[in-house]
């Protein structure tokens, strides 16, 4: 019932961003970019693996800004991560992008991993009441391979989030308070000693809410036969103590032909709002009203 109930939303979300004025693109020092769209301002490094560093709605940041080795904005990965288990792989995570601006858009192209014969590619476009990121990963390899998209936004470890998936697609079970209100699945943020994170078959869509913002992602949604192996379309990794917590999307596992590309949009919304960070329709009847 879950699901069917905030299909609707999810509709509404794979529709796009709304038209607006003020959007542009400006170059700053240091290799960094910044992506404006009305009162949303972006902020991407294209020297250090075209991460995300900062997202704000008028100067006001939601991204985690801990300045410590993987804690922090927001990167992009191949999944499943069994693929190349850990570090990142720097060629996807640290490495410089080259750029370039083309079609009202910034597009920041990677190195191609020598290991994994990889090339990612990022397109940053404002789209009036959002930003619309276009991942692409690029086949470089002389064989057919499968692989899946994979968005990893870091936020502090304050506030709510909340997605639309019924409790028993979220594993592992009980990892994680997870309550059901308002037609959402939510978790009001705790704090532990250890490491957790579940995985979720949710609807396009997830958001967090702290600080009198909004964060919302659209993505496409994905049935739980898509993912990667062991992967998810929606994973929340919240990590020891009071410090950070991920927020995760991934999109549908594709294979890939030498020298073809999958590639995936996510839609950045962020919004204000007045009242506490819990489970509440006032919060679910804004993200309507923002993507509608």
């Amino acid at each position: 019932m879950l699901k069917k109930i905030l299909l609707p939303l999810a509709a509404a979300l794979s529709l796009g961003c709304i038209a607006a004025s003020a959007q542009n693109i400006k170059a700053l020092e240091d290799s960094k970019y910044s992506i404006t769209a009305g009162d949303l301002t972006m902020t991407v490094d294209a020297g250090k693996g075209a991460k995300i560093l900062s997202f704000q709605y008028k100067g006001k940041e939601v991204l985690s800004q801990l300045q410590r080795p993987n804690a922090f904005g927001s990167t992009f990965w191949t999944s499943p991560q069994t693929e190349w288990n850990w570090p990142p792989v720097p060629e996807y995570d640290t490495k410089p992008y080259t750029a370039e601006q083309k079609n009202g858009a910034l597009v920041l192209t990677g190195e191609e991993s020598p290991r994994y014969h990889y090339r990612i590619r990022k397109e940053f476009k404002p789209a009036g009441n959002c930003i619309e990121v276009t991942y692409s990963i690029i086949n470089e390899a002389a064989v057919e391979r499968k692989i899946a998209p994979w968005e990893i936004s870091r936020v502090p470890s304050e506030g709510v989030i909340f997605f639309d998936a019924t409790p028993e697609t979220i594993t592992p079970i009980g990892l994680l308070p997870i309550t059901v209100q308002d037609n959402a699945s939510w978790y009001q943020v705790d704090e532990a000693r250890a490491n957790r994170k579940i995985n979720a078959d949710g609807a396009g869509w997830y958001a967090y809410a702290h600080d009198g913002l909004v964060l919302v992602k659209s993505f496409e949604d994905i049935d739980g036969t898509q993912p990667a192996p062991k992967e998810a379309e929606i994973q929340v990794y919240v990590n020891a103590g009071k410090t950070f917590i991920e927020l995760e999307a991934q999109g549908p596992y594709t294979s890939l032909k030498p020298g073809e590309a999958l590639t995936w949009t996510v839609r950045w919304y962020l919004l204000p709002f007045d009242g506490d960070a819990a489970p509440s329709r006032a919060l679910i009847d804004l993200v309507k009203s923002a993507v509608k």
